[in-house]
């Protein structure tokens, strides 16, 4: 199923997943998760790069830094 940006107004597909925990004011960065998660955000690339942790709070990038693309394959 297509996932979609979380932000209003937003209508591209999400690429990262952005959770946060009040508790130790920490914000998590991930690779657009298997399931979507009612607690958490799905951004696409757009937002996503823009994502910064309030002041005081500690942001983990935790994605994965290759991105893993399929040439395209041509019968022969």
């Amino acid at each position: 199923m297509v996932r979609r940006c979380s932000r209003c107004t937003c209508n591209e597909l999400a690429s990262i997943t952005l959770t946060y925990q009040y508790s130790r004011a920490l914000v998590w960065i991930d690779d657009l998760t298997a399931e979507r998660d009612p607690h958490a955000y799905d951004l696409c690339d757009r937002h996503g790069v823009r994502i910064t942790a309030p002041s005081g709070w500690r942001l983990e990038d935790r994605r994965n830094r290759f991105r893993v693309v399929m040439p395209n394959r041509l019968a022969g």
